[in-house]
């Protein structure tokens, strides 16, 4: 009787386990230049596993976060009792993208960078791109990105960059022009804990070439100054936020670490961490507010190259090129952006502004930030052209003016969104 009923609550087991919702079958439509054998890799509903609702939303939100996806949604078929076929739509970027950044201010000053980038080369959303940057002086570069292999978990990343700008140095209450050039070879291991994680790490060999040009002098300052060094770097990205089109809602941190080092022995070893933190909120069916935190602390070092710079296309939109330096900063960025067009492909959106920031000076100390000297409060005003399809196709005009005191005002055009 015993060996009986063990046997019959075996079998119901079986019966009862056999009745889970199972996925037959697993197809993607929309994907014409993304190969869909690439977009199968990263999903996790297989052919043959249970019916969850909460991976099917994973997988949809993953797809979403890739640069050659607009748009995407999945529908769930029933074929048999129990059994489902799971469709995935995904909507397609343009992936060749030109990008540009372009600024003034009051004091007649006027850069520009521009570039091309291709986000989804072999239809595998491997990255290669390259800018030039006219800041007085004539700068390059060249990256590639390979951020899914192995299963897409793993991946790494190639640059290089030469990078030449006229640089404000800070010599006692006076400021000097230096010619600055940094000529960098970085290569990153990229590392997809899931959908929310990711750490990069890796080394950059780079040699900085400080050379005088006018202005204020000290025997303390090098004049002249070339060093080789490397850093090592670390990245850890957490992102918790959903993407319809344009907007975005959720929160997202990312830390940048570095230990820098020269060979030379009379050159102190360095280090500088930054953490972005991000909010947006939707806010009804065209508004969308955007928050962006960035806490930055270095090395408190008493050196007028110090990392932390107040400039237009960093943090503070309108404030000018590099007019300040400090070895750790705290600047809030906070928009309210609302869509007066929202069209099929296209969209017009405005946005209102406050940049503000404060900064510790080189040598100082943290009562630094409660200076009126290193406070800076910019509000101001922008439109976005969004072309709905185009990756990151957004194209920007903010207009910054300064409340706080020595302030300016001055306007900022770019590709994407300010933050």
């Amino acid at each position: 009787m015993k060996i009986g009923l063990r046997v019959l609550l075996f079998f119901s087991f079986l019966a009862g386990y056999t009745q889970q919702p199972t996925v037959t079958d697993v197809n993607i439509d929309g994907a014409k230049r993304t190969k869909v054998s690439f977009l199968e890799n990263l999903i996790k509903v297989k052919s043959g596993s249970l019916l969850d609702s909460v991976t099917l939303k994973e997988d949809v939100q993953r797809l979403k976060q890739l640069p050659s996806i607009a748009n995407a949604n999945f529908r769930v078929e029933a074929n048999n009792k129990n059994q489902y076929s799971v469709i995935y739509t995904v909507e397609e970027h343009f992936t060749l993208i030109p990008f540009a950044n372009l600024y003034t201010s009051t004091n007649d000053e006027f850069a520009f960078k521009i570039g091309l980038q291709e986000y989804n080369i072999f239809g595998r959303n491997m990255i290669l791109g390259g800018f030039y940057q006219k800041d007085i002086f004539n700068s390059y570069g060249i990256n590639f990105r390979l951020p899914y292999i192995i299963r897409g978990n793993f991946g790494f990343t190639l640059s290089y960059n030469n990078i030449t700008t006229q640089e404000p140095v800070f010599i006692n209450d006076n400021t000097a022009d230096y010619r600055y050039n940094n000529k960098a070879f970085e290569v990153l291991g990229l590392y997809n804990i899931n959908n929310k994680n990711r750490i990069d790490f890796g080394i950059n060999l780079f040699t900085e070439d400080y050379s005088y040009i006018t202005g204020a002098t000290s025997p303390n300052v090098p004049q002249e100054l070339q060093v080789d060094k490397y850093l090592y770097k670390l990245i850890y990205c957490y992102e918790n936020i959903k993407y319809d089109y344009y907007f975005r809602s959720g929160f997202g941190s990312t830390l940048n670490f570095q230990y820098v080092k020269s060979p030379d022995e009379n050159l102190p070893e360095f280090l500088i961490g930054i953490n972005d933190f991000v909010y947006f909120k939707r806010i009804g069916y065209r508004g969308n507010w955007a928050n962006r935190l960035r806490l930055g602390i270095a090395s408190n070092i008493d050196t007028p190259f110090a990392p932390f710079s107040v400039d237009n296309n960093v943090n503070i939109r309108g404030v000018g090129n590099k007019i300040d330096r400090g070895t750790a900063t705290i600047v809030f960025n906070t928009e309210y952006r609302y869509s007066f067009i929202d069209k099929d492909w296209f969209a017009l959106q405005g946005n209102f502004f406050i940049d503000s920031g404060t900064w510790r000076n080189p040598g100082g100390d943290f009562s630094d930030f409660t200076e009126k000297e290193s406070i800076r409060v910019y509000p101001g005003i922008g439109f976005r052209f969004i072309h709905k399809r185009i990756f990151n196709a957004i194209f920007r005009i903010d207009y910054g003016y300064g409340i706080t005191k020595n302030a300016s005002h001055g306007i900022v055009f770019g590709i994407g969104q300010y933050f």
